[in-house]
Order: structure tokens, then C-alpha cells, then sequence
């Protein structure tokens, strides 16, 4: 019984890669939504940016939270 609750625990060579592969795939999706919306506010004229209240200094702060969160 003690065997079983043991093996459970193990790390296997495939959850050894797996694991890694899939924060460097997050990665690189959340990178892909920050420069997505990076991209498309910074081609929106100032008038524009005007019209929904954001500043052209918050466009990096408003991708940022929108691909990270933070």
C-alpha cells in the first residue's frame, strides 16, 4: 500500500517534458496577446485613442494587463 501511494508521486520523463513545454507555450501565447494589442492600439490615432480614454502612455500598461493580468 505504501508502494502505491509512492508511485503516484514518481515525476515521469514525460511530465518531465511535458510540463516545461507547456510554460514556454503559454509563454509564448500570452507574448502573442500582448504584442496583438500592443499592435492595435498603437495603429489607432490619437483622436481615436481620445474617443475611448486611453492615452498614448497607456497603451503598454493596457497590453500588458490584458495578456498577463498584472
Amino acid at each position: 500500500m505504501a508502494y502505491a501511494a509512492n508511485a503516484q508521486n514518481t515525476l515521469t520523463f514525460a511530465n518531465f517534458v511535458s510540463e516545461p513545454v507547456a510554460a514556454v507555450k503559454a509563454a509564448f501565447t500570452r507574448r502573442a496577446a500582448y504584442n496583438r494589442t500592443y499592435s492595435e492600439l498603437s495603429a489607432l490615432t490619437d483622436r481615436d485613442l481620445n474617443d475611448l480614454g486611453i492615452s498614448r502612455s497607456d497603451i503598454e500598461r493596457i497590453a500588458r494587463e490584458d495578456a498577463y493580468g498584472k
